[in-house]
């Protein structure tokens, strides 16, 4: 009869032994509650650190009045480095439950601005409107997708921006906003695009309701299907694997037609501000060269 001792070591191994097909199942998605899973066994991966060792770019809060919110006025987070030159733009789309003002706060976006012009990435602003929980396009009491390219972009280049060809980058409902937006204004207005996380459902019953009253509408503002409406834009998507989002994302990433500009991400994360502050240096590297190309 094998030993008790034998017999807990035994029962070690199974337990072992469990945790590393769990977190191979985790990991290759076949697991049920994948991103529950991946978050308890520890496999998203370290949380970004806002920069401490710059002076942060600092986000000033401005406003104004909008023909797509029904002539009222709205606020938004301006992050304006010192240049002698018009700055090229970066318009940064928050995520549902997030505001203008607290996506900068959470994600620390001042500093992450700063550290990548001081690492050599040419200076631009960023611009980061108010868009309640909008999806960012027609839906409720307004259109805040027309309000980004029919009010916020003139209202830049009123002080002094230079958005003939901007950057767009968003998290989650932002990231699907960026998306949508980059398609809406083409190439010629739009030199790159990041989404980070992006809320993106291929099947419309899976939609959410803040963003899409139905399934019609879901169908007429879907991003799924309409990768060609990003041709000739550099597009950057980053999405952890330890996402409810992840599948569909990487869905959509491969639809892309061949030799299309597509960068894309799947690594360790999860849906959050940890995930999104990882992520920032090498996306606003991106958006760098994609406006800064042009200065």
């Amino acid at each position: 009869m094998p030993s008790r001792r034998a017999l807990l070591l035994g029962g070690a191994g199974v337990v072992v032994a469990g945790a590393v097909g769990a977190a191979t199942g985790v990991e290759q998605g076949w697991l049920p509650g994948r991103p529950w899973a991946q978050a308890h066994l520890g496999l998203n991966g370290d949380d970004g650190v806002i920069p401490a060792d710059v002076e942060p770019v600092l986000g000033l809060t401005r406003s104004f009045r909008s023909e797509a919110m029904a002539g009222a006025r709205v606020p938004y987070t301006l992050l304006q480095p010192f240049s002698r030159r018009p700055l090229p733009v970066v318009v940064a789309l928050h995520g549902l439950g997030q505001h203008h003002d607290t996506v900068v706060g959470e994600l620390g976006l001042g500093a992450y601005l700063a550290q990548a012009i001081q690492d050599g990435v040419r200076p631009f602003a960023i611009a980061v409107p108010e868009g309640g929980t909008s999806y960012w396009h027609p839906h409720g009491e307004g259109d805040t997708g027309d309000m980004v390219t029919d009010d916020l972009l003139p209202e830049l280049a009123r002080r002094g921006l230079d958005v003939s060809r901007v950057g767009l980058m968003g998290w989650s409902m932002g990231g699907y906003g960026a998306l949508r937006l980059g398609g809406v204004l083409g190439p010629d207005r739009v030199a790159a695009v990041v989404a980070a996380s992006p809320a993106i459902w291929t099947d419309p019953a899976d939609a959410s309701s803040s963003g899409f009253a139905s399934a019609e509408e879901y169908e007429h503002y879907t991003v799924v299907g309409h990768q060609d409406d990003l041709d000739g834009i550099a597009v950057r998507v980053d999405v952890g694997t330890g996402d409810p989002f992840y599948r569909d994302v990487q869905d959509y990433v491969e639809a892309f037609p061949a030799g299309a500009d597509v960068t894309s991400t799947f690594e360790p994360g999860a849906h959050d501000a940890g995930y999104w502050r990882r992520m920032l240096p090498a996306e606003l590297d991106f958006l760098g060269r994609g406006v800064g190309s042009q200065a």
